[in-house]
């Protein structure tokens, strides 16, 4: 298969990867193929995590941090240093023939740094996860979280933007100025969480013990640390029916969109009748250096 520059051996297409709805290996690397120009610009920047399944969801999958030597040479790298020690080499998806080079090696899911490859110290984005209680899928109860935390975050005149996870719940994405570490911008997520908590203790926690949550939404910003990633814009789940995450608009949020009514077989069609809605993301990056106070009047 060519793909720009490169001739790519794509190997066992026909081999079904989601065996409930048929979906082949080949199914996959058409999708990425396909949507490769709106993926990407989400990607190019940081470095990636993947989560491959040489044998489809049936066979055992695993995480791939590390670009093993037989990766081609052009597929960049960044050297990624571990708080514990050593490091790794994470690959970049910065061209449509990686993309399509890492899902022929069944990689489905892509899970991008918060921080760019030439700053792995300073993110560029502070994320939330929200996920409805455990033992429930009450995505009601988890999209008014997310369109409770836009208002605390509007507050103090910040611009968040949603996206489905294509699994359980949503990302509310804040894209951030480079100006802080990630112990920074921990704390400062965690200050507007417990705003949300004060207002509403009987719907949200900061807990992190699902034993004591009783219930109530976590208002997950442990994402906001050094090596930790969060599913990229796009990326297939692994996942009966090969759910999308998917970026969307606030107002299809309010509408009912739940997190995983986009798939791999319906997206390019999405994208053929709608822009993509976190185009251009970056573009609102701001400052937090001048909203701790104001955060902090806000919890009191």
């Amino acid at each position: 298969m060519k793909v720009g520059k490169h001739e790519i051996e794509v190997s066992n297409r026909e081999k079904v990867f989601f065996l409930e709805s048929g979906i082949t290996k080949g199914d996959l690397i058409d999708y990425y193929h396909e949507i490769a120009d709106v993926t990407i610009p989400h990607m190019e920047r940081y470095p990636v995590s993947l989560q491959r399944f040489p044998d489809g969801l049936e066979g055992e999958g695993f995480y791939n941090k590390d670009a093993p030597d037989y990766f081609p040479d052009w597929i960049e790298r960044v050297h990624f240093p571990k708080r514990e020690g050593g490091s790794f080499d994470a690959p970049i998806v910065n061209s449509t023939a990686a993309l399509v080079y890492l899902a022929d090696q069944a990689a489905i899911e892509f899970h991008r740094y918060l921080a760019r490859k030439d700053d792995l110290e300073k993110p560029d984005k502070m994320v939330y996860d929200l996920d409805p209680p455990e033992g429930t899928e009450d995505y009601g109860a988890v999209r008014q979280a997310a369109l409770d935390l836009r208002d605390v975050l509007e507050e103090i005149d910040l611009t968040s933007f949603v996206q489905t996870t294509g699994s359980q719940g949503y990302h509310v994405v804040v894209p951030l100025k480079r100006e802080q570490d990630f112990d920074a911008v921990r704390e400062f997520a965690t200050d507007v969480a417990k705003v949300l908590v004060q207002r509403n203790q009987e719907n949200y926690t900061l807990e992190q013990r699902k034993a004591k949550r009783k219930g109530r939404i976590f208002l997950d910003m442990l994402r906001n640390a050094y090596g930790a990633t969060s599913v990229a814009p796009y990326s297939v789940r692994a996942l009966p029916g090969a759910p999308v995450a998917t970026p969307i608009t606030w107002e299809e949020l309010q509408d009912g969109a739940e997190p995983r009514d986009w798939t791999l077989e319906s997206i390019p069609r999405r994208l053929g009748q709608k822009d993509d809605p976190w185009s251009g993301l970056m573009r609102h990056a701001q400052s937090v250096e001048d909203r701790y106070q104001e955060i902090r009047r806000l919890s009191g």
